[in-house]
Protein backbone atom coordinates (compact mmCIF):
# COMPACT_ATOMS: atom_id res chain seq x y z
CA UNK A 1 0.00 0.00 0.00
CA UNK A 2 1.71 3.36 -0.57
CA UNK A 3 1.75 6.82 0.64
CA UNK A 4 -1.05 8.11 -1.90
CA UNK A 5 -3.20 5.34 -0.65
CA UNK A 6 -2.28 5.70 3.21
CA UNK A 7 -2.90 9.41 2.92
CA UNK A 8 -6.34 8.64 1.03
CA UNK A 9 -7.40 6.20 3.67
CA UNK A 10 -6.05 8.82 6.43
CA UNK A 11 -7.99 11.86 4.90
CA UNK A 12 -11.27 10.24 4.28
CA UNK A 13 -11.46 8.32 7.68
CA UNK A 14 -10.98 11.76 9.78
CA UNK A 15 -14.36 12.53 8.18
CA UNK A 16 -16.24 9.48 10.22
CA UNK A 17 -14.88 9.85 13.98
CA UNK A 18 -15.60 6.33 15.86
CA UNK A 19 -18.02 7.01 18.47
CA UNK A 20 -16.74 7.07 21.89
CA UNK A 21 -17.90 3.71 23.73
CA UNK A 22 -19.60 2.36 20.57
CA UNK A 23 -18.73 -1.49 20.15
CA UNK A 24 -19.74 -3.36 17.18
CA UNK A 25 -19.78 -7.36 16.03
CA UNK A 26 -20.36 -8.46 12.57
CA UNK A 27 -22.92 -11.23 12.88
CA UNK A 28 -25.39 -13.37 10.70
CA UNK A 29 -27.16 -9.74 9.92
CA UNK A 30 -23.81 -7.63 9.56
CA UNK A 31 -23.42 -4.59 12.04
CA UNK A 32 -26.60 -3.06 13.41
CA UNK A 33 -27.30 0.20 15.79
CA UNK A 34 -28.81 3.45 16.23
CA UNK A 35 -28.03 4.76 12.60
CA UNK A 36 -26.75 8.24 14.26
CA UNK A 37 -23.86 6.16 15.34
CA UNK A 38 -23.16 4.51 12.22
CA UNK A 39 -21.54 6.83 9.65
CA UNK A 40 -17.85 5.75 10.72
CA UNK A 41 -19.12 2.02 10.98
CA UNK A 42 -20.47 1.68 7.36
CA UNK A 43 -17.75 3.94 5.86
CA UNK A 44 -14.76 1.60 7.14
CA UNK A 45 -17.55 -1.99 5.87
CA UNK A 46 -16.96 0.57 2.07
CA UNK A 47 -13.32 0.27 2.41
CA UNK A 48 -13.92 -3.38 3.18
CA UNK A 49 -16.20 -4.39 0.16
CA UNK A 50 -13.43 -2.74 -2.31
CA UNK A 51 -10.70 -4.88 -0.37
CA UNK A 52 -13.18 -8.14 -0.81
CA UNK A 53 -13.46 -7.19 -4.14
CA UNK A 54 -10.07 -6.94 -5.54
CA UNK A 55 -9.15 -10.26 -3.48
CA UNK A 56 -11.70 -12.18 -5.92
CA UNK A 57 -10.15 -10.62 -8.82
CA UNK A 58 -12.76 -7.64 -9.72
CA UNK A 59 -15.89 -9.39 -8.91
CA UNK A 60 -18.74 -7.84 -7.92
CA UNK A 61 -19.66 -7.04 -4.29
CA UNK A 62 -22.80 -6.23 -2.54
CA UNK A 63 -23.43 -3.37 0.39
CA UNK A 64 -27.18 -3.26 1.80
CA UNK A 65 -27.73 -0.73 4.50
CA UNK A 66 -30.76 -2.06 5.95
CA UNK A 67 -31.73 -3.08 9.75
CA UNK A 68 -34.07 -5.38 8.60
CA UNK A 69 -36.91 -6.15 11.40
CA UNK A 70 -35.54 -3.34 13.30
CA UNK A 71 -37.07 0.03 14.90
CA UNK A 72 -37.11 2.82 12.32
CA UNK A 73 -34.23 4.67 14.17
CA UNK A 74 -31.65 2.00 13.57
CA UNK A 75 -30.17 0.84 10.63
CA UNK A 76 -27.09 -1.27 9.75
CA UNK A 77 -24.73 -3.00 6.94
CA UNK A 78 -24.42 -6.41 5.53
CA UNK A 79 -22.06 -7.22 2.96
CA UNK A 80 -23.04 -10.03 -0.30
CA UNK A 81 -20.34 -11.82 -1.62
CA UNK A 82 -20.24 -12.58 -5.90
CA UNK A 83 -22.04 -15.58 -4.95
CA UNK A 84 -25.19 -14.06 -3.72
CA UNK A 85 -24.61 -14.73 -0.17
CA UNK A 86 -23.52 -13.51 3.22
CA UNK A 87 -19.78 -12.16 3.68
CA UNK A 88 -17.49 -15.22 4.07
CA UNK A 89 -16.78 -15.96 8.04
CA UNK A 90 -13.32 -15.73 7.07
CA UNK A 91 -13.39 -12.04 7.10
CA UNK A 92 -15.66 -11.36 9.92
CA UNK A 93 -12.83 -10.99 11.98
CA UNK A 94 -11.52 -8.51 10.17
CA UNK A 95 -14.52 -6.67 9.83
CA UNK A 96 -14.85 -6.33 13.65
CA UNK A 97 -11.22 -5.10 13.65
CA UNK A 98 -11.69 -2.07 11.38
CA UNK A 99 -15.57 -1.36 12.71
CA UNK A 100 -13.53 -0.73 16.18
CA UNK A 101 -10.46 0.17 15.76
CA UNK A 102 -10.11 3.51 17.65
CA UNK A 103 -8.42 6.05 15.72
CA UNK A 104 -7.67 6.51 11.69
CA UNK A 105 -3.90 5.55 12.16
CA UNK A 106 -5.04 1.99 13.87
CA UNK A 107 -7.75 1.34 11.39
CA UNK A 108 -4.68 2.23 8.23
CA UNK A 109 -2.24 -0.29 10.29
CA UNK A 110 -5.17 -3.05 10.62
CA UNK A 111 -5.75 -2.59 6.78
CA UNK A 112 -2.12 -2.33 5.80
CA UNK A 113 -1.59 -5.38 7.68
CA UNK A 114 -4.43 -7.12 6.05
CA UNK A 115 -3.70 -6.95 2.66
CA UNK A 116 -0.20 -7.71 3.15
CA UNK A 117 -1.46 -11.18 4.67
CA UNK A 118 -4.50 -11.94 2.07
CA UNK A 119 -1.89 -10.22 -0.56
CA UNK A 120 -4.44 -7.58 -2.09
CA UNK A 121 -2.79 -5.51 -4.83
CA UNK A 122 -4.02 -1.70 -4.48
CA UNK A 123 -3.49 0.75 -7.12
CA UNK A 124 -1.32 -1.73 -9.21
CA UNK A 125 -4.47 -1.80 -11.99
CA UNK A 126 -6.82 -4.09 -10.39
CA UNK A 127 -10.34 -2.58 -10.59
CA UNK A 128 -13.25 -3.45 -8.00
CA UNK A 129 -16.92 -2.85 -7.63
CA UNK A 130 -18.91 -2.85 -5.17
CA UNK A 131 -23.12 -2.40 -5.82
CA UNK A 132 -24.79 -0.37 -2.92
CA UNK A 133 -28.71 -1.11 -2.10
CA UNK A 134 -30.47 0.62 1.06
CA UNK A 135 -33.91 0.10 2.29
CA UNK A 136 -36.67 2.90 3.02
CA UNK A 137 -35.34 3.99 6.27
CA UNK A 138 -34.77 7.74 6.24
CA UNK A 139 -30.89 7.30 7.65
CA UNK A 140 -30.65 5.13 4.19
CA UNK A 141 -29.41 7.97 2.00
CA UNK A 142 -26.43 10.18 4.90
CA UNK A 143 -25.32 6.47 5.43
CA UNK A 144 -25.05 5.48 1.81
CA UNK A 145 -22.98 8.62 1.22
CA UNK A 146 -20.46 7.16 3.62
CA UNK A 147 -20.33 3.75 1.90
CA UNK A 148 -19.41 5.32 -1.44
CA UNK A 149 -16.37 7.21 0.31
CA UNK A 150 -15.44 4.32 1.66
CA UNK A 151 -15.29 2.25 -1.19
CA UNK A 152 -14.26 5.22 -3.49
CA UNK A 153 -11.20 5.56 -0.82
CA UNK A 154 -9.48 2.40 -2.01
CA UNK A 155 -7.65 2.80 -5.12
CA UNK A 156 -9.60 1.60 -8.58
CA UNK A 157 -12.71 0.78 -6.38
CA UNK A 158 -15.70 2.41 -7.81
CA UNK A 159 -19.25 2.38 -5.70
CA UNK A 160 -22.65 1.88 -8.17
CA UNK A 161 -25.92 2.76 -6.40
CA UNK A 162 -28.55 0.77 -6.95
CA UNK A 163 -31.24 2.61 -5.13
CA UNK A 164 -34.06 1.38 -2.84
CA UNK A 165 -34.57 -2.03 -3.00
CA UNK A 166 -35.15 -5.03 -0.50
CA UNK A 167 -32.06 -7.08 0.46
CA UNK A 168 -33.01 -10.09 -1.47
CA UNK A 169 -33.01 -8.08 -4.51
CA UNK A 170 -29.23 -6.57 -4.04
CA UNK A 171 -28.47 -10.35 -3.17
CA UNK A 172 -29.93 -11.77 -6.49
CA UNK A 173 -28.55 -8.75 -8.47
CA UNK A 174 -25.12 -9.85 -7.23
CA UNK A 175 -25.59 -12.59 -7.70
CA UNK A 176 -26.63 -12.89 -11.85
CA UNK A 177 -24.25 -10.22 -12.11
CA UNK A 178 -20.73 -12.54 -11.04
CA UNK A 179 -22.88 -15.27 -13.32
CA UNK A 180 -22.89 -13.12 -16.08
CA UNK A 181 -26.29 -12.48 -16.23
CA UNK A 182 -28.60 -9.45 -17.07
CA UNK A 183 -28.11 -8.21 -13.23
CA UNK A 184 -31.29 -5.47 -12.81
CA UNK A 185 -34.31 -4.80 -11.00
CA UNK A 186 -36.76 -5.27 -13.71
CA UNK A 187 -34.27 -8.13 -14.69
CA UNK A 188 -35.33 -9.70 -11.30
CA UNK A 189 -39.05 -9.27 -11.65
CA UNK A 190 -39.21 -10.60 -14.90
CA UNK A 191 -37.40 -13.87 -13.73
CA UNK A 192 -40.13 -14.23 -10.91
CA UNK A 193 -42.90 -13.54 -13.14
CA UNK A 194 -42.21 -15.80 -15.91
CA UNK A 195 -41.08 -18.70 -14.02
CA UNK A 196 -44.24 -17.84 -11.38
CA UNK A 197 -46.64 -17.88 -14.88
CA UNK A 198 -44.89 -20.91 -16.06
CA UNK A 199 -45.91 -22.71 -12.72
CA UNK A 200 -49.33 -21.36 -13.12
CA UNK A 201 -49.59 -22.87 -16.43
CA UNK A 202 -48.62 -26.47 -15.31
CA UNK A 203 -51.46 -26.94 -12.18
CA UNK A 204 -53.85 -29.52 -13.34
CA UNK A 205 -57.21 -28.89 -14.46
CA UNK A 206 -58.35 -31.23 -12.60
CA UNK A 207 -57.63 -29.86 -8.94
CA UNK A 208 -59.86 -28.16 -6.41
CA UNK A 209 -60.07 -24.16 -7.07
CA UNK A 210 -59.34 -22.00 -4.22
CA UNK A 211 -59.38 -18.45 -3.31
CA UNK A 212 -56.77 -16.30 -5.51
CA UNK A 213 -57.37 -13.64 -2.60
CA UNK A 214 -54.31 -12.92 -0.59
CA UNK A 215 -53.95 -9.56 2.12
CA UNK A 216 -50.24 -8.59 2.28
CA UNK A 217 -48.63 -6.76 5.13
CA UNK A 218 -45.95 -4.92 4.04
CA UNK A 219 -44.18 -3.62 7.17
CA UNK A 220 -44.76 -0.27 6.24
CA UNK A 221 -41.41 -0.92 4.27
CA UNK A 222 -40.03 -1.94 0.91
CA UNK A 223 -41.26 -5.14 0.56
CA UNK A 224 -44.46 -3.73 0.56
CA UNK A 225 -43.83 -1.17 -2.11
CA UNK A 226 -41.77 -3.62 -4.33
CA UNK A 227 -44.89 -6.07 -4.27
CA UNK A 228 -47.12 -3.56 -5.79
CA UNK A 229 -44.18 -2.76 -8.50
CA UNK A 230 -44.27 -6.95 -9.17
CA UNK A 231 -48.56 -6.45 -9.14
CA UNK A 232 -48.46 -3.13 -11.04
CA UNK A 233 -46.00 -4.37 -13.56
CA UNK A 234 -45.23 -8.18 -14.35
CA UNK A 235 -48.52 -10.43 -12.41
CA UNK A 236 -51.82 -8.30 -12.96
CA UNK A 237 -53.77 -11.53 -12.73
CA UNK A 238 -52.47 -11.92 -9.22
CA UNK A 239 -55.19 -10.91 -6.39
CA UNK A 240 -53.44 -10.01 -3.45
CA UNK A 241 -53.96 -6.35 -1.62
CA UNK A 242 -50.57 -4.60 0.02
CA UNK A 243 -51.14 -2.94 3.60
CA UNK A 244 -48.75 -1.31 5.68
CA UNK A 245 -47.11 0.50 2.77
CA UNK A 246 -46.06 2.85 4.65
CA UNK A 247 -47.60 5.49 2.61
CA UNK A 248 -50.27 5.83 5.23
CA UNK A 249 -48.31 7.23 8.15
CA UNK A 250 -47.63 4.01 9.47
CA UNK A 251 -44.28 3.43 11.01
CA UNK A 252 -41.50 0.89 9.62
CA UNK A 253 -41.79 -2.44 11.82
CA UNK A 254 -44.17 -1.17 14.66
CA UNK A 255 -46.78 -3.18 15.57
CA UNK A 256 -46.56 -4.80 12.14
CA UNK A 257 -44.22 -7.38 9.63
CA UNK A 258 -43.09 -10.83 9.92
CA UNK A 259 -41.23 -10.57 13.30
CA UNK A 260 -43.93 -9.10 14.81
CA UNK A 261 -46.48 -11.83 13.87
CA UNK A 262 -44.34 -14.43 14.02
CA UNK A 263 -43.25 -13.58 18.02
CA UNK A 264 -46.23 -12.21 19.05
CA UNK A 265 -48.79 -14.34 17.54
CA UNK A 266 -51.67 -11.30 17.03
CA UNK A 267 -52.84 -9.65 13.93
CA UNK A 268 -50.62 -6.56 12.56
CA UNK A 269 -52.20 -3.32 12.69
CA UNK A 270 -54.51 -2.85 9.81
CA UNK A 271 -55.97 -6.33 10.38
CA UNK A 272 -59.36 -7.22 12.26
CA UNK A 273 -62.76 -8.92 12.21
CA UNK A 274 -63.16 -8.17 8.50
CA UNK A 275 -60.46 -10.63 7.56
CA UNK A 276 -61.30 -13.55 9.48
CA UNK A 277 -60.71 -16.77 7.43
CA UNK A 278 -59.29 -15.07 4.73
CA UNK A 279 -54.83 -15.85 3.92
CA UNK A 280 -52.92 -13.39 4.70
CA UNK A 281 -48.99 -12.73 4.59
CA UNK A 282 -46.37 -10.43 6.29
CA UNK A 283 -43.01 -9.53 5.22
CA UNK A 284 -40.49 -8.01 7.51
CA UNK A 285 -38.45 -4.58 7.16
CA UNK A 286 -36.90 -5.14 3.99
CA UNK A 287 -38.48 -8.17 2.95
CA UNK A 288 -36.35 -11.47 3.62
CA UNK A 289 -38.77 -12.86 6.00
CA UNK A 290 -42.00 -14.19 5.11
CA UNK A 291 -45.00 -15.59 7.36
CA UNK A 292 -48.41 -16.37 6.98
CA UNK A 293 -51.59 -16.16 8.77
CA UNK A 294 -54.76 -16.42 9.06
CA UNK A 295 -57.09 -14.72 11.85
CA UNK A 296 -59.31 -16.39 13.88
CA UNK A 297 -63.12 -15.79 14.46
CA UNK A 298 -62.55 -13.09 17.04
CA UNK A 299 -60.44 -10.96 14.86
CA UNK A 300 -57.42 -10.52 17.08
CA UNK A 301 -55.40 -13.79 17.42
CA UNK A 302 -54.10 -15.50 14.46
CA UNK A 303 -53.55 -19.23 13.32
CA UNK A 304 -49.68 -18.40 12.33
CA UNK A 305 -47.66 -20.61 9.71
CA UNK A 306 -44.46 -19.86 9.66
CA UNK A 307 -40.65 -20.65 8.50
CA UNK A 308 -41.58 -24.69 9.24
CA UNK A 309 -44.97 -24.51 8.15
CA UNK A 310 -43.37 -22.73 4.36
CA UNK A 311 -40.73 -25.45 4.69
CA UNK A 312 -42.96 -28.24 4.92
CA UNK A 313 -45.20 -27.24 2.23
CA UNK A 314 -42.17 -26.57 -0.22
CA UNK A 315 -40.76 -30.13 0.61
CA UNK A 316 -44.19 -31.99 0.11
CA UNK A 317 -43.94 -30.27 -3.49
CA UNK A 318 -40.51 -30.75 -4.24
CA UNK A 319 -40.79 -34.69 -3.49
CA UNK A 320 -43.94 -34.46 -5.15
CA UNK A 321 -42.22 -33.78 -8.39
CA UNK A 322 -39.16 -35.98 -7.67
CA UNK A 323 -41.14 -38.54 -6.88
CA UNK A 324 -42.87 -38.21 -10.94
CA UNK A 325 -39.68 -38.99 -12.40
CA UNK A 326 -37.74 -42.13 -13.44
CA UNK A 327 -35.12 -43.22 -11.53
CA UNK A 328 -33.49 -41.65 -8.22
CA UNK A 329 -31.54 -38.85 -9.92
CA UNK A 330 -31.03 -36.51 -6.66
CA UNK A 331 -30.83 -35.85 -3.31
CA UNK A 332 -33.24 -33.71 -1.45
CA UNK A 333 -32.28 -32.76 2.34
CA UNK A 334 -34.21 -30.50 4.52
CA UNK A 335 -31.73 -27.81 7.00
CA UNK A 336 -33.78 -26.93 10.08
CA UNK A 337 -31.89 -25.54 13.79
CA UNK A 338 -33.21 -26.82 17.09
CA UNK A 339 -35.47 -24.09 17.30
CA UNK A 340 -37.89 -26.08 14.45
CA UNK A 341 -40.84 -27.36 16.43
CA UNK A 342 -40.85 -30.54 17.01
CA UNK A 343 -43.96 -31.35 15.43
CA UNK A 344 -42.61 -30.19 11.81
CA UNK A 345 -39.16 -32.31 12.72
CA UNK A 346 -41.52 -35.41 12.59
CA UNK A 347 -44.08 -34.57 10.00
CA UNK A 348 -40.46 -33.78 7.30
CA UNK A 349 -39.22 -37.24 8.82
CA UNK A 350 -42.39 -38.87 8.23
CA UNK A 351 -42.71 -37.94 4.70
CA UNK A 352 -38.96 -40.08 4.46
CA UNK A 353 -37.16 -36.81 3.81
CA UNK A 354 -33.66 -36.56 4.90
CA UNK A 355 -33.34 -34.05 8.03
CA UNK A 356 -30.30 -32.52 8.89
CA UNK A 357 -30.04 -29.71 11.38
CA UNK A 358 -27.26 -26.39 11.32
CA UNK A 359 -26.07 -23.83 13.93
CA UNK A 360 -28.35 -21.25 14.41
CA UNK A 361 -28.09 -18.66 12.24
CA UNK A 362 -28.97 -18.50 8.01
CA UNK A 363 -25.48 -18.49 7.09
CA UNK A 364 -24.96 -22.45 8.58
CA UNK A 365 -28.39 -23.33 7.22
CA UNK A 366 -27.46 -22.37 3.55
CA UNK A 367 -23.63 -24.04 3.85
CA UNK A 368 -25.66 -27.18 4.99
CA UNK A 369 -28.67 -26.64 2.30
CA UNK A 370 -25.54 -26.70 -0.47
CA UNK A 371 -24.56 -30.23 0.62
CA UNK A 372 -27.43 -31.80 -1.53
CA UNK A 373 -28.81 -31.85 -4.84
CA UNK A 374 -31.45 -30.06 -3.89
CA UNK A 375 -31.35 -28.18 -0.27
CA UNK A 376 -34.61 -26.88 1.66
CA UNK A 377 -33.50 -24.33 5.13
CA UNK A 378 -36.32 -22.11 6.85
CA UNK A 379 -35.77 -20.81 10.31
CA UNK A 380 -39.49 -20.83 12.33
CA UNK A 381 -38.84 -16.51 11.76
CA UNK A 382 -39.61 -17.15 7.99
CA UNK A 383 -36.38 -16.88 6.85
CA UNK A 384 -35.26 -19.27 4.11
CA UNK A 385 -34.95 -20.76 0.85
CA UNK A 386 -34.78 -23.65 -1.19
CA UNK A 387 -30.91 -24.36 -3.32
CA UNK A 388 -30.45 -26.29 -6.42
CA UNK A 389 -26.90 -27.56 -7.43
CA UNK A 390 -25.97 -26.25 -11.22
CA UNK A 391 -25.46 -30.04 -12.05
CA UNK A 392 -28.92 -31.07 -11.19
CA UNK A 393 -30.59 -28.18 -13.15
CA UNK A 394 -28.69 -29.09 -15.95
CA UNK A 395 -29.16 -32.67 -15.82
CA UNK A 396 -32.94 -31.27 -15.33
CA UNK A 397 -33.06 -29.69 -18.82
CA UNK A 398 -31.13 -32.35 -20.48
CA UNK A 399 -33.99 -34.28 -19.77
CA UNK A 400 -36.71 -32.30 -20.52
CA UNK A 401 -35.43 -31.86 -24.29
CA UNK A 402 -35.74 -36.03 -24.66
CA UNK A 403 -39.37 -36.04 -23.08
CA UNK A 404 -42.81 -35.40 -24.65
CA UNK A 405 -44.37 -32.17 -24.02
CA UNK A 406 -47.34 -32.60 -21.68
CA UNK A 407 -46.20 -36.07 -19.75
CA UNK A 408 -46.36 -36.07 -15.93
CA UNK A 409 -42.64 -36.15 -16.18
CA UNK A 410 -41.98 -33.49 -18.76
CA UNK A 411 -44.73 -31.67 -16.42
CA UNK A 412 -42.33 -32.16 -13.13
CA UNK A 413 -39.42 -31.55 -14.59
CA UNK A 414 -40.58 -28.49 -15.98
CA UNK A 415 -42.05 -27.37 -12.56
CA UNK A 416 -38.38 -28.22 -10.85
CA UNK A 417 -36.81 -25.70 -13.41
CA UNK A 418 -39.51 -23.40 -13.40
CA UNK A 419 -38.94 -23.25 -9.28
CA UNK A 420 -34.95 -23.06 -9.60
CA UNK A 421 -35.57 -19.94 -11.83
CA UNK A 422 -38.71 -18.73 -9.12
CA UNK A 423 -36.83 -18.99 -5.80
CA UNK A 424 -34.07 -16.69 -5.18
CA UNK A 425 -31.36 -18.71 -4.50
CA UNK A 426 -28.87 -16.36 -3.27
CA UNK A 427 -31.17 -15.76 0.33
CA UNK A 428 -34.34 -15.89 2.05
CA UNK A 429 -36.49 -13.50 -0.52
CA UNK A 430 -40.17 -13.02 0.92
CA UNK A 431 -41.44 -11.92 -2.86
CA UNK A 432 -40.33 -15.22 -4.17
CA UNK A 433 -41.46 -17.42 -1.60
CA UNK A 434 -44.81 -15.76 -1.31
CA UNK A 435 -45.19 -16.53 -5.31
CA UNK A 436 -43.86 -20.23 -4.68
CA UNK A 437 -46.39 -20.64 -1.68
CA UNK A 438 -49.18 -18.89 -3.30
CA UNK A 439 -48.58 -21.79 -6.27
CA UNK A 440 -48.39 -24.69 -4.71
CA UNK A 441 -51.42 -23.70 -3.01
CA UNK A 442 -53.03 -23.55 -6.06
CA UNK A 443 -51.34 -26.77 -7.24
CA UNK A 444 -52.75 -28.56 -4.56
CA UNK A 445 -56.03 -27.10 -4.51
CA UNK A 446 -55.19 -26.14 -0.63
CA UNK A 447 -57.14 -22.84 1.41
CA UNK A 448 -54.77 -21.85 3.94
CA UNK A 449 -56.58 -23.54 6.46
CA UNK A 450 -55.94 -27.05 5.06
CA UNK A 451 -52.35 -26.26 4.36
CA UNK A 452 -52.14 -25.55 8.21
CA UNK A 453 -53.51 -28.83 8.91
CA UNK A 454 -49.91 -30.74 7.81
CA UNK A 455 -49.38 -30.84 11.30
CA UNK A 456 -50.33 -29.34 14.53
CA UNK A 457 -47.32 -27.62 16.42
CA UNK A 458 -45.95 -28.82 19.82
CA UNK A 459 -46.89 -25.83 22.51
CA UNK A 460 -43.38 -23.88 23.27
CA UNK A 461 -41.59 -21.84 25.72
CA UNK A 462 -38.42 -19.72 25.61
CA UNK A 463 -36.81 -18.46 28.59
CA UNK A 464 -33.53 -16.20 28.65
CA UNK A 465 -31.28 -16.52 31.83
CA UNK A 466 -28.52 -13.54 32.66
CA UNK A 467 -25.59 -15.30 33.36
CA UNK A 468 -22.14 -13.79 34.50
CA UNK A 469 -19.81 -15.73 31.75
CA UNK A 470 -22.23 -17.38 28.67
CA UNK A 471 -18.74 -18.59 27.31
CA UNK A 472 -18.79 -21.72 30.30
CA UNK A 473 -21.49 -22.95 28.10
CA UNK A 474 -20.61 -25.23 24.99
CA UNK A 475 -22.74 -26.77 22.99
CA UNK A 476 -22.71 -29.76 20.03
CA UNK A 477 -22.42 -27.99 16.35
CA UNK A 478 -26.31 -28.44 16.04
CA UNK A 479 -26.78 -26.89 19.15
CA UNK A 480 -28.82 -29.67 20.41
CA UNK A 481 -26.67 -30.92 23.13
CA UNK A 482 -24.86 -28.98 26.13
CA UNK A 483 -21.25 -30.24 26.24
CA UNK A 484 -20.36 -28.26 28.95
CA UNK A 485 -20.34 -27.19 32.22
CA UNK A 486 -20.26 -31.18 32.60
CA UNK A 487 -22.96 -32.64 33.88
CA UNK A 488 -25.81 -30.03 32.39
CA UNK A 489 -26.96 -32.65 29.64
CA UNK A 490 -27.73 -35.19 31.95
CA UNK A 491 -29.18 -32.99 34.36
CA UNK A 492 -32.03 -31.83 31.29
CA UNK A 493 -32.32 -34.70 29.88
CA UNK A 494 -33.70 -35.61 33.54
CA UNK A 495 -36.21 -32.83 33.35
CA UNK A 496 -37.03 -33.79 29.54
CA UNK A 497 -38.19 -37.71 30.87
CA UNK A 498 -40.94 -36.32 33.10
CA UNK A 499 -42.81 -34.76 30.12
CA UNK A 500 -45.05 -35.95 27.38
CA UNK A 501 -43.17 -35.25 23.95
CA UNK A 502 -40.86 -32.94 25.82
CA UNK A 503 -37.59 -31.52 24.28
CA UNK A 504 -35.33 -28.74 26.05
CA UNK A 505 -31.63 -27.50 24.63
CA UNK A 506 -29.69 -24.74 26.22
CA UNK A 507 -27.25 -22.51 23.87
CA UNK A 508 -25.42 -19.18 24.49
CA UNK A 509 -26.15 -15.73 23.11
CA UNK A 510 -23.85 -14.14 20.46
CA UNK A 511 -24.13 -11.08 21.67
CA UNK A 512 -24.79 -11.06 25.05
CA UNK A 513 -24.42 -13.05 28.75
CA UNK A 514 -27.14 -14.67 28.61
CA UNK A 515 -27.97 -18.48 27.96
CA UNK A 516 -31.22 -18.89 25.95
CA UNK A 517 -33.54 -22.07 26.79
CA UNK A 518 -36.10 -23.83 24.80
CA UNK A 519 -38.52 -26.25 25.38
CA UNK A 520 -41.43 -28.08 24.16
CA UNK A 521 -44.40 -30.42 25.51
CA UNK A 522 -47.68 -32.04 24.73
CA UNK A 523 -49.06 -29.19 26.90
CA UNK A 524 -48.30 -25.47 27.11
CA UNK A 525 -48.45 -26.09 30.60
CA UNK A 526 -46.05 -28.70 30.69
CA UNK A 527 -43.58 -26.56 28.18
CA UNK A 528 -43.84 -23.61 30.76
CA UNK A 529 -42.70 -26.23 34.00
CA UNK A 530 -39.87 -27.72 31.12
CA UNK A 531 -38.84 -24.13 30.48
CA UNK A 532 -38.84 -23.01 34.08
CA UNK A 533 -36.92 -25.89 35.65
CA UNK A 534 -34.83 -25.72 33.00
CA UNK A 535 -33.40 -22.02 33.25
CA UNK A 536 -33.27 -22.97 37.17
CA UNK A 537 -30.47 -25.32 35.88
CA UNK A 538 -29.08 -23.21 34.44
CA UNK A 539 -28.68 -20.79 37.27
CA UNK A 540 -27.59 -23.68 39.40
CA UNK A 541 -24.56 -24.46 37.03
CA UNK A 542 -23.50 -20.94 35.86
CA UNK A 543 -24.85 -18.51 38.54
CA UNK A 544 -27.34 -15.57 37.77
CA UNK A 545 -25.94 -12.75 36.13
Amino acid sequence: MDETQIASLLKSSDIFPLPQSLKLSYGTAGFRGDASLLDSTVYRVGILSSLRSLKLRSQTIGLMITASHNRVSDNGIKVADPSGGMLSQEWEPFADQIANASSPQELVALIKEFIEREEISIGGGEEGEVWLGRDTRPSGESLLRAAEIGVSSVSGCVAVDKGVLTTPQLHWMVRAKNKGLNATEKDYFESLSTSFKCLIDLIPSSGNKISNKLVLDGANGVGGEKMEELLKGYLSNLDVEVRNTGRDGGVLNESVGADFVQKEKVVPLGFGVNDVGVRCASFDGDADRLVYFYVSSNGDKIELLDGDKILSLFALFIKEQLNTLEGKLSRLGVVQTAYANGASTDYLKGLGLDVVFAKTGVKHLHEKAAEFDVGIYFEANGHGTILFSESFVSLLVGKQKGMSEGSDEFNAVSRLVAVSNLINQAVGDAISGLLLVEVILQHMGWSVQKWNELYKDLPSRQVKVEVPDRTLVVTTSEETEALKPLGIQDAINGEIKKYKRGRAFIRPSGTEDVVRVYAEASTQEDADSLGDSVAQLVKSFLGSG
